[in-house]
């Protein structure tokens, strides 16, 4: 009989989400297989949902044969040639988990990365994006509130709080719709009028995010709009939004009057960005996009000194949710916690304080933003899981890796086979 372990998350003290939920185990235990859950006090299913299930609660994971968890595991957790299904953060050659990637070559495991189950367009099957993006907007509009208050700006978002905080998601969408309607019927202080939100990025994280803010009814312009600056003119909305494509965010380095997309993914170094001129009009910034190393910088620490120079610029809020540290916004020095989100970064001194005082920005960069929507974003992943799982367990991965019997999508998403990197993943060598 096959066996699934599903291990305790350790990495950050709030990881509450688990890849599997309790209604899951049961179908797959139905089918046949066995599945050992990690006692665990946080997570957002508690022990006794798995156990009523027929699952077997241990201490540790004992004998099973693919092992699942969200976020990376400890460099002693790993056993030879077992299979282990995470997200790993190891993709973009992240120089941080490097020393991971070398223990699991050492230890001979097959890596299936939850990022890289992808169907034959390139998108997507299993994530959690949408909810990182739900709960960056969440935090972002509070954090708006809080900074505004430090800044002596009493604004109906004092009355928000940090996702997690909220029973449900419904819950704070009814919190913020509220703020909205109170903002329609009182207005907001002139120097604040009108908050405007940029989105850089179209996919789930950015879709997220959008699906908070609409609760305000914002007017939607433009990025050229936003520029003109005589949108205010064309209607009395009090929030606006902007959705930055590519091609507002870079232009091409010798020719600025074409754009092709194709060309800006195959060669972004050929690219620079173009983003600078739209920051000035914004009063919170959504990163919500793709981003490495390859592609320009679209916040730069020299450009937020100058912009900050200024007196009272009115970008108040980055939320960066794409959260590469040093990275698309490059004060973005570290994903923060769930217990302190958030810090202010002073463009002048370029050092940052967390929390909500001092001078300069305030940015937002929770790395495990989905986790603030436990039980919400663990249903929705599990769902798009569990169809793959019992052919995953019952894998050969003895074979050779041509001829591996595994659904597609999870096929391309194994980095290693046996410890070796597989040809999809042979560039990441070059990061070894």
């Amino acid at each position: 009989m096959h066996k699934i372990g599903i291990r305790y998350e350790d990495k950050y003290v709030m990881e509450r989400r688990v890849s599997l939920v309790p209604e899951h185990v049961k179908e797959l235990i139905g089918k046949g297989l066995e599945i050992e859950v990690v006692r665990s006090n946080k997570r957002i299913y508690n022990d006794s949902e798995f156990e009523a299930v027929g699952a077997t609660l241990v201490d540790e994971i004992t004998d099973s044969t693919v092992i699942l968890g969200v976020k990376e595991m400890p460099m002693n957790f790993f056993r030879e040639e077992l299979t282990y299904i995470f997200f790993s953060h190891v993709i973009k050659g992240q120089p941080y988990n490097m020393p991971l990637l070398k223990q699991m070559m050492r230890k001979k495991v097959n890596l299936i990365e939850y990022e890289r189950i992808v169907n034959d367009k390139n998108q997507r099957l299993i994530f959690f994006g949408r909810y990182a993006g739900l709960a960056g907007m969440i935090n972002s509009l509070w954090s708006a509130g809080q900074r505004w208050n430090e800044l002596g700006i009493v604004t109906p978002f004092i009355s928000l709080k940090q996702t997690h905080k909220y029973n449900s998601l419904e819950e704070a969408k009814e919190a913020i719709a509220l703020v909205g309607e109170e903002i329609i019927k009182n207005g907001l202080p002139s120097q604040i009028s009108p908050i405007v939100t940029g989105f850089t990025g179209y996919g789930n994280v950015s879709k997220g995010a959008q699906e908070i803010y609409d609760l305000l009814n914002p007017v939607e312009i433009t990025p050229d709009e936003l520029t003109d600056n005589d949108y205010h003119t064309k209607s009395d909305g009090l929030f606006y939004k902007v959705i930055f494509k590519e091609k507002d965010i870079s232009e091409h380095i010798k020719d600025s009057s074409t754009f092709d997309l194709q060309e800006y993914y195959n060669h972004p170094e050929l690219f620079k960005s173009k983003f600078e001129q739209y920051i000035p009009h914004l009063t919170i910034l959504m990163n919500c996009m793709y981003w490495d190393d390859r592609y320009p910088t679209i916040v730069t620490k020299d450009y937020l000194e100058k912009l900050y120079a200024k007196d009272n610029p009115k970008l108040l809020v980055i939320g960066d949710v794409t959260c590469d540290p040093d990275g698309s916004i490059e004060c973005t020095h570290k994903g923060t916690e769930i217990e302190d989100p958030v810090f202010v970064y002073n463009p002048i001194t370029r050092k940052p304080t967390m929390g909500f005082k001092g001078k300069g920005v305030l940015i937002m960069s929770v790395d495990i933003l989905p986790s603030e929507l436990p039980r919400e974003s663990s249903q929705t992943f599990s769902d798009a899981l569990v169809g793959f799982m019992l052919e995953i367990a019952e894998t050969d991965f003895d074979v050779p890796f041509e001829e591996l019997k595994l659904p597609k999508p999870i096929k391309k998403a194994l980095i290693l086979h046996k410890g070796k990197l597989t040809t999809d993943y042979e560039y990441l060598k070059q990061y070894l």
